[in-house]
């Protein structure tokens, strides 16, 4: 059983910067896609992007899109989201989740939750004056 644990959320100042880092507990390949996903209070979660396996590209939600980085690293089986110019409509509970499948993934299917079959707690990320 794989979990998945989130941690790097806090408080920015509007245009700052964080870096969420999502660890895995138990082995997953590198063939599985690995999504953020965020929840803001009263609404619904929203996804925020995927990086997908080695032969796919990133994926980014437009209100993130050239602002956000997804990236990886193999060796400590860890991912990361990076947050630049950070806004206050970034504030919100951030998950990274699993993809169920493996290897090469439907682009629609990308931004579906359903199609997620792990979940982190979340790290809550607070963008305030």
């Amino acid at each position: 059983q794989v979990q998945l644990a989130e941690s790097g959320g806090g408080e920015a100042r509007p245009g700052g910067s964080l870096r969420l880092s999502c660890a895995a507990s138990g082995r997953v390949p590198m063939s599985y896609s690995m999504g953020w996903f965020r929840q803001a209070p009263g609404k619904e979660r929203e996804f925020v992007a995927i990086i997908p396996t080695s032969s796919q590209t990133t994926c980014y939600g437009d209100s993130v899109k050239g602002r956000f980085t997804i990236s990886r690293d193999s060796a400590k089986k860890t991912r990361y989201l990076e947050m630049n110019n950070l806004k206050p409509e970034d504030t919100a509970l951030y998950y990274c989740a699993k993809f169920k499948t493996q290897g090469v993934i439907d682009p629609l299917h990308r931004a579906d939750q359903e199609q997620y079959g792990a979940w982190g707690q979340g790290t809550q990320v607070t963008v305030s004056e």
